[in-house]
């Protein structure tokens, strides 16, 4: 089980990065093509239409697989055999497995949004306002499938442009971080009541 999980980290990670470029844009595309159809068309008609699609292909496949079974007289049986055979049920021990991992993200998000809301750390509670009140603004501009899209592209984009100049990016998120740190700590300083509690 953890080397199946290993392993599709790893096809995930060669898939990002490009490795195979043949497959990859054939994920990318498909993925970005879906996205895109959902902008135009509702998600039942968008996947009512690649249903349709699919079918029309194994359908048309299988009639001329059987005409040309009947013209040869040949016995190959079905086209669609080794795929009709292969093993496609989920397994138990699969499901429980990642469905204790989701519940453990769960609780740590239900934990984290605790402390937030209810004021555990005033800094994080301010940071985090600062940040949903941004999103607002992030809302306002582009609806939840544009922000798919943004993220589809950028999941397959950012990783390989970071891979190829990573030197000069990590300079910068440097030169920003101690920057960012600075000003915390001067507003820290300067606001009664900001100062972090020693842990």
């Amino acid at each position: 089980m953890e080397h199946w999980s290993s392993s599709w980290r790893h096809k995930v990670v060669d898939l990002i990065y490009w490795r195979d470029i043949k497959k990859t844009g054939l994920v990318f595309g498909a993925s970005l093509f879906l996205l895109l159809s959902m902008t135009i068309f509702s998600i039942v008609s968008v996947i009512a239409y690649l249903a349709l699609a699919l079918l029309s292909v194994t359908v048309s496949f299988r009639i001329y697989k059987g005409v040309l079974q009947a013209v040869q007289k040949s016995d190959d049986g079905h086209p669609f055999k080794g795929c009709l055979e292969t093993d496609v049920t989920v397994s138990e021990d699969l499901i429980h497995k990642y469905s204790d991992v989701g519940l453990g993200h769960v609780n740590r998000v239900l934990t984290e949004l605790r402390r937030l809301f209810l004021v555990q750390d005033l800094v994080d509670s301010l940071k985090f306002s600062v940040l949903m009140w941004l999103l607002t603004y992030v809302g306002a501009l582009f609806n939840g499938l544009t922000l798919l899209i943004i993220a589809l592209v950028a999941v397959f984009s950012i990783p390989v442009v970071y891979e190829r100049h990573q030197t000069q990016i990590d300079h910068y998120i440097g030169m920003v971080s101690k920057q960012v740190k600075e000003v915390t700590a001067k507003i820290q300083a300067k606001v009664p009541g900001l100062k972090r509690k020693p842990e």
